[in-house]
């Protein structure tokens, strides 16, 4: 069974607190994808790239890692980077040079699970074909929806619109507590995850940074949180994708994702049945904050 992850891939140029500069390969979607590669799953990128040195290590870097780009990822005229800035504590602040407007991807029904987030899923022009296609997808497959919402390059009406829209196709939605203070200030993510629920998921993943995670399960209304297992901080570049990764890898695993039925199977799940993907999620973040980078554990580093 093949997944799809659709959205930006970009470069990362990392700035130290002491000023030292480094490029790593990113952006959420791609991160994802590179992440489920990792964890042994068959998986493709529909992206949005330029003809430059930039785009070309970008391709070269997901070929290593065993994702493929879908034909129409090549139309870009330079391929995104984003600045990101780290402080002492480890933590990013982000500024983009990008464009996202992909018109072409591949047939809807050669997929089992749809994953998009972050930017492509709400800069336009492309935004409107990610959901056309979206709508297309859900007949034969799961999709799974990461806002990962960066306020530098969308406005807070935009936002909320593309999460309102998207919450309705998504089967499984994974978002940070930092989207949750900019879309609904002052709101519990209890109260959040359970109106986001009431909009189609079956299951709502928050993630609260060092503190873990919170999961709600859409039908039956059960909750839990989950602390973060205990590692030396490096840096929380790519975290959320990682996290986001681990959680689609234990859901296909669980026979959750990946079909119409795996949807039914996942809507009538417990909590105790989701709990092992959320675990495998915190497993892998926890994984890669303590390395340098967006760096995708395999299955034989988690233990």
């Amino acid at each position: 069974m093949r997944s799809l992850v659709i959205g930006e891939a970009l470069i990362d140029r990392v700035t130290s607190p002491d000023g030292a500069v480094a490029e790593h390969v990113g952006g959420s979607p791609a991160n994802v994808a590179i992440g489920l590669a990792a964890l042994g799953h068959d998986v493709e990128l529909a992206t949005w790239l330029g003809p430059d040195a930039h785009g070309a290590r970008i391709e070269q870097v997901c070929r290593t890692r065993g994702v493929a780009l879908t034909p129409g990822s090549h139309g870009a005229g330079s391929t995104p980077v984003a600045h990101a800035t780290l402080d002492e504590q480890g933590s990013a602040t982000y500024t983009f040079d990008l464009e996202w407007a992909p018109e072409t991807f591949p047939t809807a029904d050669s997929y089992g699970h749809v994953h998009t987030g972050s930017i492509g899923a709400v800069l336009q022009p492309g935004a409107t074909s990610v959901r056309r296609f979206l709508q297309q997808a859900r007949a034969g497959a799961t999709i799974s929806y990461d806002p990962n919402l960066r306020p530098d390059l969308m406005t807070l009406d935009e936002a909320a619109a593309a999460v309102a829209g998207l919450l309705t196709l998504a089967d499984v939605v994974k978002a940070s507590d930092e989207d949750l203070a900019w879309l609904s200030p002052g709101s519990p993510v209890e109260q959040v995850a359970k109106e986001w629920a009431t909009l189609g998921p079956a299951l709502v993943v928050i993630t609260l940074g060092g503190a873990g995670a919170f999961v709600r399960v859409g039908r039956s209304g059960e909750q839990a949180r989950l602390p973060a297992g205990v590692v030396r901080l490096v840096d929380t570049v790519g975290a959320g994708d990682s996290f986001m990764a681990g959680l689609v890898s234990g859901l296909l695993d669980g026979g959750l994702l990946g079909s119409p039925d795996a949807r039914q199977r996942l809507r009538a799940a417990t909590l105790e049945q989701v709990l092992p993907a959320v675990e495998r999620a915190l497993a892998t973040a926890a994984r890669t904050v303590s390395v340098a980078g967006a760096h995708a554990p395999t299955r034989a580093e988690l233990g």
